[in-house]
């Protein structure tokens, strides 16, 4: 009769197994932050509510809190367990996406800035275009994470495509805000209208990144097809004069 009584080899193999899950669970628990940070930011700039703002600025040291805890559990498992192949992806992979989701957080923590001062303002027009290029935003994240879930290389290229959908939209922000802002009264409340809109933009090109990673997750390599940019979306760039990429202001 065969002996069933596990070995400590069984133990190791099962401690290893259950250290890889736990670092997805917490990828996609840094993702749903994220998402609801993006949500509620854009809330913030549309009922002009500062009390709200302030929850999202303070609640952005939970996404970096789990960011540092990731690269705790990811640094110790290359140390620790050696990894290969498979396990070796996912672990650097882990590292890759909590990196953008952290500065995908990062820039909700910006809008909720930037309404805290528009707030004060008479309301200006294009603020009324954030939350559909904010929805796009976010319905790409929540693509890329359910293609993390699944290992679902080609519903991530879906959001990844999805990214020039999205500078489209910032361009047309960026047209808008420039009727509006001849008018002297409008200058300040449209500067800050833009640099909300460029940071909805960045969470997209971030959350491309994070796609690609996805891509290189399941493929073991990394994506060669360029970039999508938006046609129109170079000609109305704007740089975020000021700031770091990805850091809060």
């Amino acid at each position: 009769m065969a002996n069933s009584t596990p070995t400590p080899g069984d133990h190791i193999v099962k401690s290893y197994d259950q250290e890889l899950e736990h670092l997805d669970k917490d990828i996609i628990r840094m993702g749903g932050l994220a998402e609801s940070q993006i949500s509620r930011a854009v809330e913030a700039v549309v009922q002009r509510n500062p009390d709200l703002a302030q929850e999202i600025i303070s609640d952005d040291d939970l996404i970096d809190d789990l960011n540092y805890e990731i690269d705790i559990k990811a640094t110790r498992l290359l140390a620790l367990r050696q990894p290969m192949a498979q396990d070796l992806r996912q672990i650097v992979a882990a590292l890759k996406i909590s990196s953008d989701l952290e500065r995908i957080g990062d820039y909700a923590a910006n809008i909720a800035k930037r309404s805290i001062t528009l707030s004060a303002a008479p309301p200006a027009g294009p603020v009324q275009s954030i939350p559909g290029m904010s929805k796009l935003a976010q319905q790409m994240l929540k693509t890329v994470l359910d293609a993390y879930i699944a290992r679902d290389a080609d519903r991530a290229i879906e959001a990844w495509h999805a990214d020039e959908t999205l500078d489209n939209a910032y361009a047309n922000v960026f047209r808008e805000a420039l009727q509006v802002i001849e008018n002297p009264k409008h200058v300040a409340v449209c500067t800050q209208i833009l640099f909300i809109a460029k940071n909805v933009e960045r969470i997209g090109d971030h959350v491309t990144n994070v796609a690609e990673t996805i891509y290189f997750l399941v493929h073991g390599e990394r994506l060669r097809t360029a970039r999508p940019r938006g046609r129109e979306a170079e000609a109305f760039d704007l740089p975020l004069s000021g700031t770091a990429e990805g850091a809060t202001e």
